[in-house]
């Protein structure tokens, strides 16, 4: 209504107008929330939870993935983690029942352009892969250790045929990659909050492209992991063997 309108509203219509105005905003309020994602109306759907609802901080929880880069030397050493199609809701991981993730590990020479020939490119071999686990609890409880590895990567990667050497598996990107997949982090007590993993990896680096001269480096990285406190156990849901 505009000021230039004399005419008097009686009460009634006063108040017809005063809920016009109110759809309005609320449909004004569901057009902005459609825009940013957060249109409730799909009852499909299962948000990841806000940082208020979240026990513990984590990307990987909030984002349903995790990735790090690492730069040593002009090189980058990326970590990639992601929950499987077995428990894909992050925000669905209770302490009770077995919770899986994937990951992914590789370095890119930086010195060099993506789609420059690969000869000009350094190799990183990976020789070794370690993850160790420690639980946090509300209370300040016994800590566990729900998932661990430690492993000859050549012989646990997804592939079974790596390009290797005496150095390990070749991790330099687009050639190569270390790669596991549906990894089992196992139940814990019922007042664990969070689980930080903690990632080390033993590579060989070139000193220049075709050098054949390498130095041994250990890249690490510590990815926390928010639980959600439920009596019932997160579900596991069967999927093919070679699904992520």
């Amino acid at each position: 209504m505009t000021t230039r309108t004399r005419s008097r509203l009686s009460s009634a219509a006063a108040g017809l107008a005063g809920l016009a105005a109110t759809a309005v905003l609320l449909s004004g309020c569901s057009a902005i929330d459609g825009l940013t994602g957060s249109d409730g109306s799909s009852q499909g759907a299962s948000p990841s939870p806000s940082a208020s609802e979240t026990p513990y901080p984590s990307q990987f929880t909030r984002d349903g993935t995790f990735q790090s880069h690492i730069e040593i030397d002009g090189m980058d050493y990326v970590y990639t983690l992601y929950p499987t199609k077995s428990t894909p809701r992050t925000n669905e991981w209770y302490p009770k029942g077995n919770k899986y993730f994937s990951f992914t590990f590789q370095a890119y020479d930086l010195d060099q352009k993506i789609r420059d020939p690969f000869s000009t490119k350094r190799k990183v071999y990976l020789d070794r892969m370690q993850v160790q686990s420690d639980t946090v609890t509300y209370d300040g409880g016994k800590t566990e250790h729900p998932y661990k590895l430690d492993a000859e990567a050549r012989k646990v990667t997804f592939d079974p045929e790596p390009v290797s050497t005496k150095y390990g598996m070749l991790i330099t990107s687009p050639k190569g990659a270390f790669e596991l997949r549906n990894q089992k982090i196992r139940p814990t007590s019922p007042d664990t909050k969070g689980i930080d993993l903690h990632f080390t990896a033993t590579v060989y680096a070139e000193d220049s492209a075709g050098s054949d001269s390498y130095t041994k480096k250990v890249i690490k990285q510590k990815v926390p992991i928010a639980i959600f406190s439920s009596d019932e156990p997160t579900k596991a849901q069967s999927i093919p063997v070679d699904a992520n």
